[in-house]
């Protein structure tokens, strides 16, 4: 016994030194690198995901990304007084993490992952997966360097992912020697957007390849869409409206208007990715999301809740809201000041300001504000403190889904970042830049008008440029694209902070009333108020030269070395850029 003891011991040490020369290489499926992942078109599909995934943080359009934009324009004011405050008075600190970071750092993180999966594609033949691949991480940059740009001026430019792997890599600078203004930077940056989306454009499929192309994805229109936008910034008309005119001709897929307005700002299926839509960010519908918000890009909870918070931004105090944004009642009463053909409001204004209207009785939903029923004597005020108008768009106020907000990343409203109506009212203002009122011009115009059932505009009517262009830039866009994002990029091409007359329009349009009083929220409000009520104020007043831009963050300076300042950061006038190209900023005319 004692010898097959023995002779088992022997056995089982000799097993157990083979097993230790054998050893059994393992890679954790959840531990990725670099070296290990990338390398198969599976994986960058995975990696294109992921793309999309950073567009809806809180820094690029999930609330912060997109709401400081809608408050730097003249449509929206800040109802809180507190949150977004900087932001609403154009004179935000570089100190400021809220105004000045947060956005930067969430369009870096777009950026890193798009420079790598187009770094793997680096080759000169593509099969067609790789091709609609990688024009979707051409997309996605390119929308990074058109947003960094058009918030911070002078971004720096991270195009190879190799840069990555160094700390100095990562100190990348946002200037060149022999630079005179922060604008040599801007038109770096800018080049580069218009260069990926040009690609981008020549490399995805259209929307009417169906599947996840029609549901989400970058398509052609949507290049071409943003390509048009990024061309207009730069006030080069001509090369947008022939990109225009060819996503009007269906060159890049079908897109038509919604014969319903409101169809735009619904949650489900039935609603988003529809035939108006040239690009949008997916939202997972209210209620079908976890509950862990992702406030950073560093929150990879399975359990993530996958919404928008601009629901929640805009949202009445009574219905759970933060109620930091209303709409100015420069925008209300420009609705009001025009009739449909039949007499009636506008429909556009019920999707946009969440007023009580004895017309909306028997409309859509009603008078509905989250299933609470407004009448004259009761109607809805943004904050019980200030009031404001409530902002009805990207949220269920009017839908009558439910009665109170769950506060946070909950909303389930794609944000549709780019519809058909703007391609064709960008069309009508670069036919009127290049060659002055056509009829061409109106016709598009009229379009747009025609879906909200109000009359036509005749040509004989602008006897100008300049007179068409206010109709465009001040009625048409504002009662289409009212609160939403993109009004206050529009005013940095439009160069309406650098004329005295176009900044005193600003602050015209700005003013608001900070009152209780339910009954007054609607009311008319003169900037000339300003001066003897201390309860009247204006967005602008508060202006500072150079900030119609975002200062870059005073920390990311202290740290890159290579990083200089802005026209924020440094309080400088940014008008000389406009005069030295030689673009027009058109006067202010009465219409």
């Amino acid at each position: 016994m004692k010898l097959y003891k023995i002779s088992f011991a022997l056995l089982l040490g000799m097993s157990l030194l083979t097993s230790c020369g054998d050893k059994l290489e393992l890679t954790n499926p959840n531990l990725q690198t670099t070296g290990s992942f990338g390398n198969t078109t599976d994986d960058l599909e995975e990696c294109v995901i992921a793309c999309y995934h950073n567009l809806r943080m809180e820094g690029t359009y999930a609330r912060v990304g997109y709401a400081h934009d809608a408050m730097r324009g003249d449509e929206v004011w800040n109802c809180t007084q507190r949150w977004f405050q900087a932001m609403d008075n154009l004179n935000a600190p570089a100190t400021d993490d809220v105004s000045c970071s947060w956005i930067w750092r969430d369009w870096y993180q777009v950026l890193n992952i798009s420079n790598y999966v187009i770094s793997r594609l680096e080759k000169e033949s593509l099969t067609d997966q790789e091709k609609r691949i990688k024009g979707q991480a051409l997309f996605t940059r390119a929308l990074t360097f058109y947003n960094l740009a058009c918030y911070y001026q002078n971004p720096g430019i991270i195009l190879d992912y190799d840069t990555y792997s160094t700390l100095e890599g990562l100190y990348v600078s946002n200037h060149e020697e022999g630079d005179q203004d922060a604008f040599a930077q801007y038109d770096r940056v800018m080049d580069q957007a218009e260069k990926d989306f040009k690609e981008a454009l020549e490399l995805l499929p259209t929307k009417d390849l169906g599947g996840e192309w029609a549901k989400g994805r970058a398509t052609k229109g949507s290049a071409a869409g943003f390509y048009a936008r990024t061309l207009m910034q730069r006030h080069k008309y001509s090369e947008a409206l022939t990109i225009l005119k060819s996503i009007i001709n269906g060159e890049y897929g079908s897109y038509k208007l919604m014969a319903n307005f409101g169809d735009n700002f619904r949650e489900t299926s039935a609603y988003e990715n529809n035939d108006e839509s040239l690009f949008e960010i997916q939202f997972l519908d209210y209620g079908t999301g976890g509950t862990d918000h992702e406030w950073t890009p560093v929150n990879i909870s399975k359990n993530a809740t996958q919404g928008q918070a601009i629901e929640t931004v805009s949202c009445p105090e009574d219905n759970g809201g933060w109620h930091d944004m209303a709409a100015s009642p420069w925008l209300y009463q420009l609705f009001k000041g025009e009739r449909t053909k039949n007499g009636s409001l506008d429909p556009r204004l019920y999707w946009t300001i969440g007023t009580y209207e004895p017309e909306w009785e028997d409309f859509e939903f009603g008078n509905m504000c989250y299933q609470q029923k407004m009448t004259a004597d009761n109607p809805v005020v943004t904050s019980n403190e200030n009031g404001g108008l409530p902002i009805a768009k990207w949220t269920n106020m009017r839908t009558g889904l439910y009665s109170s907000i769950v506060v946070g990343l909950t909303g389930g409203i794609n944000l549709r970042l780019m519809r058909y109506s703007d391609v064709l009212l960008r069309a009508a203002e670069c036919e009127n830049e290049i060659s002055g009122p056509t009829q061409q011009a109106i016709d598009w115009i009229n379009q747009v008008r025609r879906r909200a059932n109000l009359n036509d505009l005749r040509l004989s009517d602008f006897n100008s440029a300049d007179k068409l262009f206010e109709q465009i830039a001040n009625v048409e866009r504002p009662k289409e694209f009212g609160c939403e994002f993109g009004r206050g990029f529009d005013l940095l091409r439009w160069g309406f902070f650098y004329r005295s007359d176009r900044l005193q329009q600003l602050k015209e349009h700005g003013t608001y009333r900070l009152t209780a009083d339910k009954t007054k929220v609607k009311d008319p409000v003169s900037y000339s108020a300003t001066t003897s009520d201390k309860f009247t104020k204006s967005s602008f007043d508060t202006f500072v030269p150079g900030h119609e831009y975002l200062p870059i963050y005073q920390n990311n300076l202290n740290v890159n070395p290579n990083l200089v300042g802005n026209s924020a950061n440094n309080n400088s006038d940014n008008s000389t850029y406009f005069t030295k190209n030689g673009w027009t900023i058109h006067p202010v005319v009465n219409l």
